[in-house]
């Protein structure tokens, strides 16, 4: 698989043929979540306005959201709460201030209950308004101040001036009497529309006035993540993993797959492939140690990273295949002789297919199965066996598990004469109710108490 497009067809084949394990590793993971939620309490958030009348540009605005959540305004609001542990840098964390459309600051408050949110945002949105007044009150300039009053009462006196000026004048009989009045008039006009610009332009006009709009609303929900989406999330978080470590345990896998690759790891000739049927055969003694129990537990005792089984044709087809083995076999031999039929332990296909090629090939030539351990493999001594008839599947065992059983046949005196692969196939029923009987294939002697290391 590790040069295989992953497909939809290859996460199918594992959530099948591990759902079991995958269900355990959701299970955990929510519990994991259950327990993230449990450390970490629920939280409540909520929101007061905070409305800026007047004209401000979007900097000035920016600048009042970050006034909002300062240090300055956080201790104020730290010592009028007066929460146990609750300090600024703590509130630092709990409020946020930022800038909404129309003018408005929205002041956010979290905390462990709807009650102490609502009271954090309101409470933070009063301690702003009282500092950001506080500020603009603290820079008006008292010489600004005296001059603008100065301004006004000459302004004033320039007004009754200007009125004298105009009764002088005359009726407004003579042409030059309203000439003199129609521009004093002017001045006049001009001189006030001058003080109200002036009025206006100055800094902090119409910006001290902000008003808080309201109490904030008292949160009906918990805010993200909340228990459910800790557990949920755990639960996925978990099962992702396990599918993306199932695909990169198959991408970095070493096992052969491919017949060359397993005839060079062996240094043998390949004769062929046979067929078997993918039922558990009755005789194979079962592995009750505590691994075993554990990976039947866990659902992990079944390999997913192998193509599901192709259907068979009858067992007519079948022993044709493994008479076609024998005879491939045959040819490769000098003169009769016995072999042993070597079958890595715990290749259950290979093993019911070494005991099928026994009993096909008859007495020409005589073959004795034998199960051989990958991690510590030993072959019987050369005795009356001279030579070795691997038999195994395809993409369960490496180079270097290969290469070990070559070495321990070498060892033990054998030439390994060839290699026979086991396909796992999907039996068709049968039409008829006569099915072939277990029992009519002939009693074989296979030695499966072969353990210990080569030489």
């Amino acid at each position: 698989m590790s040069d295989d497009t992953i497909r939809l067809v290859t996460l199918g084949r594992i959530i099948r043929r591990r759902g079991r394990f995958l269900t355990i590793l959701a299970l955990v993971g929510a519990l994991v979540g259950y327990g993230a939620s449990v450390v970490f309490p629920p939280r409540y958030t909520t929101s007061a306005s905070v409305l800026l009348p007047g004209a401000w540009q979007e900097r000035e605005l920016m600048t009042q959201a970050q006034v909002a959540t300062s240090s300055v305004v956080l201790d104020r609001v730290a010592a009028t709460l007066g929460w146990s542990g609750v300090d600024a840098i703590e509130l630092r964390d709990r409020l946020r201030a930022e800038v909404a459309d129309g003018n408005i600051i929205k002041i956010s408050g979290t905390a462990d209950t709807p009650e102490h949110a609502q009271r954090l945002s309101d409470l933070a949105a009063q301690e702003f308004v009282s500092f950001a007044t506080k500020i603009v009150s603290d820079e008006t300039d008292p010489e600004a101040a005296s001059r603008q009053e100065a301004l006004r009462k000459s302004v004033e006196q320039t007004n009754r001036r200007i009125t004298e000026l105009a009764d002088a004048a005359g009726t407004g009989r003579s042409v030059e009497s309203v000439q003199t009045r129609t521009e004093l008039a002017k001045l006049r006009t001009s001189l006030q529309e001058a003080v109200d610009k002036l009025a206006q332009a100055a800094p902090t006009a119409g910006k001290a006035n902000m008003v808080v709009m309201g109490t904030a609303a008292r949160p009906v929900g918990e805010a993200p993540p909340t228990r459910v989406q800790l557990i949920g999330g755990g639960a996925l978080l978990s099962f992702l993993l396990a599918v993306i470590g199932h695909l990169a345990a198959a991408r970095v896998s070493r096992r052969l797959r491919t017949e060359p690759e397993i005839t060079t790891a062996l240094g043998t000739t390949f004769l062929g492939t046979v067929d078997v049927p993918g039922e558990r055969a009755a005789h194979r003694p079962k592995d009750r140690g505590p691994r075993a129990r554990l990976r039947r537990l866990l659902g992990v005792d079944v390999r997913w990273d192998v193509p599901a089984p192709q259907a068979s044709g009858d067992e007519a087809g079948r022993r044709v295949r493994h008479q076609r083995v024998c005879a491939r076999l045959r040819e490769r031999l000098p003169a009769p002789r016995r072999l042993l039929v070597v079958v890595p332990d715990g290749d259950e296909a290979a093993h019911r297919a070494a005991v099928r090629l026994a009993a096909e090939g008859g007495s020409d030539p005589v073959l004795r199965v034998v199960e051989v351990p990958v991690d510590r493999p030993m072959v019987p001594d050369r005795g009356i066996e001279s030579g070795v008839l691997v038999v195994l599947s395809a993409g369960h065992w490496t180079s270097a598990e290969l290469a070990g059983i070559a070495e321990a046949c070498a060892d033990a005196g054998h030439e390994v004469v060839g290699v026979v692969l086991a396909d796992t196939v999907r039996v068709r029923p049968a039409r008829s109710g006569g099915r072939p009987r277990h029992g009519d294939a002939p009693v074989l002697m296979v030695d499966e108490e072969v353990t210990g290391v080569s030489g």
